[in-house]
């Protein structure tokens, strides 16, 4: 594929900017990591007018210091890859704030273009935006356009055909006559020391820097006597500290509101008194200090009831399709000739290991689907809201709440995504209460379990499974917070969007993320795992499959007494625990290996060997054991110690252990069976 064009998208979080890329690219997009970090990246393509655009949608930020991950990625991705144009998305409503990030994106020397999105809230706002003003005040391109219209494909293109054309002279800050005197003094310096005379370095933009005590931007910059540079940058620091009385990172942004104020004064309108729109209406019952809490309780309970109603049909035509194919293809080597096991491998190995995990499809991708409602609509942002006094109140940041909200889809980018967290042991704390938030993996086996044993009461028990991993979260930062967090840490801010009706494409492309990965783990992972199953279960070859007599009924037989006092001390209930910290998707498709049956066969053979509380007890343990060996090796690389991940991994299964034994011998107690 020919690249003959590239778009790289910047902006605040919750601009706008990945529903535009999500709008121009459709599902061709590539989603991995950047080169040495665990921020996601994105990058499409679309083909437009017989040429291939490329577009690369970098994490939201709000300014291009190196303090965050993001703004890190985000500086060295503008500085070395050279995009053709840089289009920064803005949020009309909150325009002031998000300029900020433009005047650091024109020092920084790119060639810039903004589209100023959600115009029709800031119009309800009364806000009133004259974009050719403030295109001519600063020397960018600006056009308003909406990121959710389904023809902004042209429209934009059009717009970026014709800043491709622009030469005006981009009009930056212009700072006090002090710090004009000493960023010209540097930028001498560094003409000076230029390895090569047709550098093109932005020397404006690494002074500026080098002010604020951003050296490691020479780290990667050509230029001779480095050691000259600092010194000199030293001894301006020290004469601008003197003469001001604050930092000069105050100094610096306090210069730049300065000059966006001239700008907003010019180029925008605002009400006197700003008018209440439908999204401070809805929020001011959402994030109700009272009834917040309960609506967010509500909806999550609301978002499991849904996500068994719709998914049921097509789980039970899945269901029958693979043991179709179990049956078939069981009948089909036989009636060739070919050998017992080979029958067995086929169709209780492969076939019933690997359809167990591929009827919860359905599930997964409406559970994803509903998240993605909620993050695009604008919701979840509210709902770290209303957590944040509770996680203060438990000795956690604000911020940690983004992480554990990440975890009900997988534990190891929760994990990743500690790294926002500016303390260290706010990231440790965070690391090891994770793995209690009910990941993707383990929703295939409250499923199958709720079908067997809860039939009436599916979605409530799985809502309480989810409800019981969250307290126990609350619970162990509770604990660390007397042993490793001893000040509580400070509030944070956090952004609230508007209220907005996430796109059809949109919703379905965030599903389609998540659920490929679920895919992927069932073809790869899993279909290895149910293979060692099979072949541990048949030998020695000749004794009956999965019994005590072969290596993986022995290996159940000595491991199933730590789990008898709690209800489940089988071996194929053990073994399939043991395979299940592979990962935990492995637990149900162990089952179906071992007991050689499809979900429906399935759940009539786990009711002879489940009582209802032994069941209850074993989802329990199932929730809060050892994570699986992906998220220990996550915790055991962000941590960058093998202590922790030890601890991890101990500390869950004793917590598991515990747990499910006040569960099963309560349960006893009260008559349940």
């Amino acid at each position: 594929m020919k690249e003959e064009f590239k778009i790289a998208l910047t902006g605040n979080p919750n601009c706008g900017k990945t529903t535009l890329f999500n709008n121009l690219t459709g599902m061709n997009q590539h989603v991995g990591n950047w080169p040495g970090k665990t921020i996601e990246k994105k990058e499409g393509t679309f083909k437009y007018d017989g040429s291939y655009v490329k577009v690369v949608d970098l994490p939201g930020i709000y300014s291009l210091s190196t303090y965050s991950m993001e703004e890190i990625v985000t500086r060295d991705f503008l500085l070395k890859e050279n995009p053709d144009i840089v289009v920064q998305i803005i949020d009309s409503v909150n325009i002031e704030r998000n300029l900020y990030l433009t005047l650091q994106l024109i020092e920084l020397g790119v060639k810039v273009a903004l589209i100023l999105n959600m115009n029709n809230f800031a119009k309800r706002k009364g806000i009133i935006i004259n974009e050719k003003k403030l295109s001519n005040l600063i020397k960018v391109p600006v056009i308003k356009l909406e990121t959710t219209d389904h023809n902004v494909k042209p429209k934009l293109m059009d717009f970026l055909e014709k800043s491709k054309s622009n030469d005006g002279l981009v009009k930056g800050v212009k700072y006090s006559n002090e710090i004009e005197e000493h960023i010209n003094e540097l930028i001498d310096i560094l003409n000076k020391n230029k390895l090569h005379k047709e550098q093109l370095e932005n020397e404006r933009w690494i002074a500026v820097q080098l002010i604020l005590n951003q050296v490691k931007v020479l780290d990667s910059t050509p230029y001779r006597n480095k050691k000259e540079i600092l010194e000199r940058t030293k001894k301006i620091q020290k004469h601008l500290k003197r003469i001001y009385s604050e930092d000069l990172d105050t100094i610096i942004a306090n210069e730049r509101y300065a000059f966006i104020s001239g700008l907003m004064k010019e180029s925008v309108k605002k009400p006197k008194k700003e008018k209440l729109t439908k999204t401070d209406f809805i929020d001011k019952i959402v994030t109700h200090k009272i009834w917040g809490f309960p609506i967010f309780m509500l909806i999550l309970f609301l978002m499991f009831q849904i996500t068994f109603a719709a998914s049921v049909p097509v789980m039970k035509l899945i269901s029958s399709l693979f043991s179709f194919l179990s049956d078939i293809a069981s009948e089909l080597l036989l009636n060739f000739g070919a050998p017992q096991w080979l029958s067995s491998l086929v169709s209780n190995g492969v076939i019933n290991g690997v359809g167990s995990i591929v009827v919860f499809l359905p599930n997964i991708a409406f559970l994803y689907l509903l998240m993605a409602f909620l993050e695009d609509s604008g919701y979840m942002a509210r709902a770290a809201f209303i957590m944040d006094k509770l996680m203060h109140k438990i000795g956690l940041h604000g911020k940690s709440f983004i992480p554990l909200i990440l975890g009900f889809g997988c534990n190891v980018p929760a994990i990743m995504a500690t790294r926002t967290l500016e303390n260290k042991k706010d990231r440790i704390v965070t690391m090891m209460i994770v793995p209690f938030m009910s990941c993707s993996g383990k929703l295939p086996l409250y499923i199958l379990f709720v079908s067997a044993f809860f039939k009436s009461s599916q979605g409530l028990i799985i809502f309480g499974i989810y409800l019981l991993g969250i307290l126990m979260a609350i619970l162990s930062a509770l604990i660390f917070k007397k042993t490793m967090l001893k000040k509580l840490s400070s509030p944070f801010v956090m952004e609230l969007p508007h209220y907005r009706l996430p796109t059809i494409k949109g919703l379905l492309i965030h599903m389609w993320e998540k659920t490929k990965l679920f895919l992927t783990k069932a073809g790869t992972v899993i279909f290895v795992v149910v293979l060692l199953i099979w072949f541990l279960g048949s030998i020695p070859f000749g004794v009956q499959y999965g019994s005590e007599a072969s290596i993986i009924g022995k290996i159940g037989a000595f491991v199933s007494p730590i789990f008898a006092p709690l209800g489940f001390g089988n071996a194929k209930a053990t073994i399939s625990l043991i395979f299940g910290v592979v990962a935990k998707e492995v637990i149900v498709s162990t089952m179906a290996t071992l007991y050689g049956a499809t979900k429906s066969g399935l759940e009539v053979a786990l009711q002879s060997t489940f009582t209802h509380l032994s069941a209850l007890s074993f989802m329990v343990f199932s929730l809060l054991y050892i994570p699986c060996i992906a998220t220990l090796a996550t915790i055991k690389r962000e941590t960058n110690s093998w202590r922790w991940m030890a601890f991890s991994a101990t500390y869950f299964f004793i917590v598991a252990w515990i747990v499910s034994f006040i569960v099963y011998r309560i349960g006893l107690l009260m008559g349940f069976i």
